[in-house]
């Protein structure tokens, strides 16, 4: 692994050559803003108002903190999550761990698709399977970018597909402001029976992503290096919070908007329980232009997440399997299941709220090993996690698993 040395500088600069370091934890931020969010967002706010803003609030602190310790990760070891799972698991638990770890990327990558299939379907009319092959042949534009040109370049594809996203999004508010009081009493940690811890689960795991977790540790590795130096690894290690900070915050606003925007406009409209219905109810109460930056913005966000997917399996897969598959050959075969739903029929908003309970459910085995690792001075060195991070690490999982066992028992219980 190459090694990274900074240039001093002075006081006033450092702020500024912090920025420069930016760049990882938006193209992880990615996973926060994908068309399962989307579906899970909509669905909340159309059918029970501001009653679950909290939820998305407490995931995206938790994100900031689980992408921070990611990227610290893969920094103070020059090695990623899945990597240092490989060295340390046997052969027989490595290979079951890396099975759940590409069902969950798999189940990601399925929502990506479908997602960026309805975008096409709502902008141009075309028929789901076929907007699915055409998401996943753009995909593999980007990643033969990331082959060809290096991180940086796929970088900045993703901030622009990024910023697209935001517009597309935040954009309805401006135009019908939510009610700054009923949004405050969303704040107020409450369910209303079953679905509603349904629709908490499929956000969390829509929020606070696995592969995501698994991909941040090798990103911020791959594009700053490994050093022997300890001071070089703590200034980069200073520079990433910047970065994960600064990306999770947007995927914050983007995501909390989405919800606002169903929660004072389509709130009682029937038909919006589906990604297709909510684009035609905003379209009917904002007007034809939100509308179609909606979808565009739909569409950006099918295009970028299921690159980024893509690379956290390859990632997955190298760490785990220690046997690498090239990008592209990854992109065709991981697009088959996607292709598979779209073309069986399946309501693809269903579709996507249900992938992304099943993402909840993959959380704990990405989380828990990351917050033992960054918690382990024999791995991390002088930058193994403080009393506090590890507190906030390890009651962020208990609260992730403990919604995940209320949802199943209430599931099974059958209450309302």
């Amino acid at each position: 692994m190459a090694v990274t040395t900074l240039p001093k500088v002075p006081a006033t600069g450092r702020k500024w050559s912090r920025l420069l370091l930016m760049g990882p934890a938006f193209v992880a931020a990615i996973a926060y803003v994908d068309p399962g969010n989307v579906a899970a967002n909509l669905t909340a706010g159309a059918n029970y108002g501001y009653l679950l803003v909290w939820v998305l609030v407490a995931a995206n602190a938790m994100a900031v903190l689980v992408q921070y310790q990611s990227a610290k990760l893969g920094l103070a070891t020059g090695l990623s999550l899945p990597e240092i799972l490989g060295k340390r698991l046997g052969n027989g638990r490595r290979r079951l761990y890396w099975v759940q770890a590409e069902v969950v990327a798999g189940a990601t990558d399925m929502a990506e698709v479908i997602g960026g299939a309805v975008a096409l379907n709502l902008l141009f009319g075309l028929p789901l399977l076929a907007g699915g092959v055409i998401i996943g042949l753009a995909s593999m534009l980007l990643l033969a970018l990331q082959s060809s040109r290096g991180q940086k370049s796929f970088e900045y594809a993703i901030l622009i597909l990024l910023g697209v996203i935001a517009v597309g999004f935040v954009s309805g508010l401006f135009v019908n402001p939510p009610d700054a009081g009923s949004a405050l009493t969303g704040l107020v940690p409450r369910f209303e029976g079953t679905d509603t811890v349904l629709l908490a689960a499929s956000m969390l795991g829509a929020t606070v992503m696995p592969h995501a977790i698994y991909l941040h540790s090798a990103l911020a590795r791959d594009r700053h290096g490994f050093s022997e130096d300890p001071a070089v690894r703590t200034r980069l290690i200073r520079a990433t919070r910047v970065d994960v900070a600064g990306a999770l915050m947007l995927a914050g606003v983007v995501n909390i908007a989405m919800l606002l925007l169903a929660a004072s406009s389509l709130r009682g409209i029937e038909g919006t329980d589906t990604i297709a219905g909510a684009h035609a109810a905003v379209t009917s109460a904002l007007g034809p232009v939100i509308g179609v930056v909606f979808a565009i913005g739909l569409l950006a966000s099918g295009l970028a997440s299921t690159s980024v997917g893509c690379y956290a399996g390859a990632t997955i897969m190298g760490g785990l399997l220690k046997f690498k598959v090239p990008l592209l050959t990854r992109r065709v075969i991981t697009l088959i299941p996607a292709l598979a739903v779209l073309g069986a029929g399946v309501e693809p908003t269903l579709a996507l709220v249900l992938s992304q309970v099943l993402l909840s459910f993959g959380i704990p085995f990405a989380l828990i090993p990351l917050i033992r690792l960054t918690g382990k001075r024999d791995v991390m060195g002088i930058h193994t996690d403080w009393w506090a991070l590890k507190i906030a690490g390890w009651t962020s999982a208990t609260l992730i698993v403990g919604l995940n066992c209320v949802l199943i028992v209430l599931t099974i219980a059958g209450q309302s």
